[in-house]
């Protein structure tokens, strides 16, 4: 029963260490899209002070934002990061905007490994010169830095939020609609705008 107990606070004090409270944090988001405003939509009720950088400034989105991303770093305690990976894109974030978001900073990766400079991150986050980061997304998918499985401030998970049932019959009524639309020569339901 006592190596329990001893095991047991081990654990808590770990948790305890490496553990943030979402509720009242400054949260950036980078790629203010459909996934980005639905992400938004969700931290509100925890009183998250929310903005955002994207290509440009969305009239409708009643959150600050930042032109540049360096800037979102410096005035949030959280980067989501969960934009397009583009060649502008690629290492968007960079080791200045994980610096600019400080030792008590956290980095969310749902978009794309190439969207972050992966052996940097790698680094900071064993000298304890970020807090934490939650990927779910790597720069050479399958493979993933051997340091991030011994880190206990980071958590890592598949990128498959998508691969549900509902998700695909959703896709499969959407790429159908699409390509009504287009042989008929009417507005397509989802367009991508490259610029």
């Amino acid at each position: 029963m006592l190596h329990i107990h001893v095991f047991w606070k081990l654990n808590y004090k770990v948790a305890l260490q490496t553990s943030v409270q979402l509720g009242g944090k400054r949260v950036g988001i980078v790629g203010l899209g459909s996934i980005g405003a639905k992400i938004a939509k969700r931290l509100e009720p925890f009183g998250c002070a929310i903005s955002y950088n994207s290509r440009r400034k969305k009239p409708s989105v009643p959150f600050p934002w930042f032109k540049n991303v360096y800037d979102l770093a410096v005035n949030n305690d959280v980067l989501i990061v969960c934009c397009m990976l583009t060649e502008e894109s690629r290492h968007i974030i960079r080791k200045d905007i994980m610096t600019a978001l400080g030792k008590e900073g956290v980095i969310i990766n749902v978009g794309r490994g190439a969207l972050i400079d992966e052996k940097e991150l790698v680094q900071l986050l064993v000298r304890g010169e970020l807090r934490g980061a939650g990927l779910d997304v790597f720069e050479n998918e399958p493979d993933v830095p051997q340091e991030l499985f011994s880190l206990k401030n980071v958590v890592l998970s598949p990128h498959c939020a998508a691969a549900t049932p509902e998700c695909f019959d959703a896709l499969e009524e959407l790429i159908t609609a699409n390509l009504h639309a287009f042989f008929s020569s009417k507005p397509l339901q989802s367009v991508v705008e490259l610029e």
